[in-house]
């Protein structure tokens, strides 16, 4: 049986639990920082018409909103991941709606699809993290093609005295 985990990054569950982490923290925050420049893209064109339109205010100026939501969700992922990485998830869902009610962004809904569903991963393995870090436990696990595998969480205990 091979122990797994988020701990450490000599195995498979570590290696994908950091690599989504710093991910999904450093990523938002460029876009949410990018929203205020427009250098990478010209957001606004990637905004339903009708959102802005619904709260009064230009397409600009939703997008100034919206980069102080992801550079808040992305500093929150580093901090809290077992609980921001869904609301990244979330967030991501609500992008995809906006993006399906413009004619020909459908690739771009896709491709959101698929980052939603990492940031769903890393809300699920973020979880495993934080019950590593709080309590000592045993999860079994069946891993695809294998045999069942031990995830250990064990909390460190200082050591006994005589």
């Amino acid at each position: 049986m091979s122990n797994l985990t988020t701990r450490s990054l000599a195995n498979p569950v570590g290696q994908a639990f950091w690599i989504m982490r710093v991910t999904f923290t450093i990523a938002p925050i460029l876009f949410g920082l990018d929203k205020f420049f427009n250098l990478l893209v010209d957001w606004p064109k990637y905004l339903a018409p009708w959102i802005p339109a619904l709260l009064h205010v230009s397409p600009q100026t939703f997008m100034y909103g919206v980069g102080v939501v992801e550079i808040v969700a992305g500093i929150l992922v580093a901090i809290w991941p077992q609980f921001f990485a869904y609301v990244v998830t979330l967030w991501l869902w609500g992008i995809i709606v906006n993006l399906l009610t413009i004619p020909g962004y459908y690739d771009v809904a896709l491709r959101d699809f698929g980052l939603s569903l990492g940031a769903l991963t890393l809300g699920r393995l973020a979880w495993l993290h934080h019950l590593e870090t709080q309590q000592s436990t045993t999860v079994e696990a069946s891993v695809a093609f294998g045999s069942p595998v031990s995830l250990s969480v064990e909390k460190d205990r200082p050591a006994k005295r005589a």
